[in-house]
């Protein structure tokens, strides 16, 4: 079976961040994510179209339980923290990137998340 490839990003839906900060904290979560994959990976990720997906969760503790078990999968992932120059206290963490890596690995984490609408 041939493996597939995903980058997911994941936000804090408590923090009612506005379109253009929500979408920065994604950016900043896709890059230092894909900065800390492999380059196999990156490599059928990028060939496979660099699938993303955009999942929310409720709490800080959530998308800090999440990370440990991305750790734990040993799967790539940068939990983004806000420099607080804007909207948010410096240090507010505002969303996780995991992969890319395998998405059958991603989903184990992820895959009961809701999309971020």
């Amino acid at each position: 079976m041939k493996q597939s490839y995903k980058q997911v990003i994941v936000v804090r839906g408590d923090l009612k961040l506005t379109r253009g900060k929500l979408a920065v904290q994604c950016a900043h979560a896709a890059v230092s994510a894909l900065e800390r994959a492999d380059e196999k990976a990156i490599a059928a990720w990028r060939r496979a179209g660099q699938k993303k997906v955009v999942l929310r969760v409720k709490t800080l503790q959530t998308l800090l339980s999440l990370k440990q078990r991305a750790d734990t999968l040993v799967l790539p992932c940068a939990l983004i923290s806000d420099a607080g120059l804007t909207e948010l206290p410096p240090g507010t963490v505002t969303c996780l990137g995991i992969g890319p890596a395998d998405e059958s690995a991603i989903n184990k984490i992820t895959g009961s998340l809701a999309l971020l609408r």
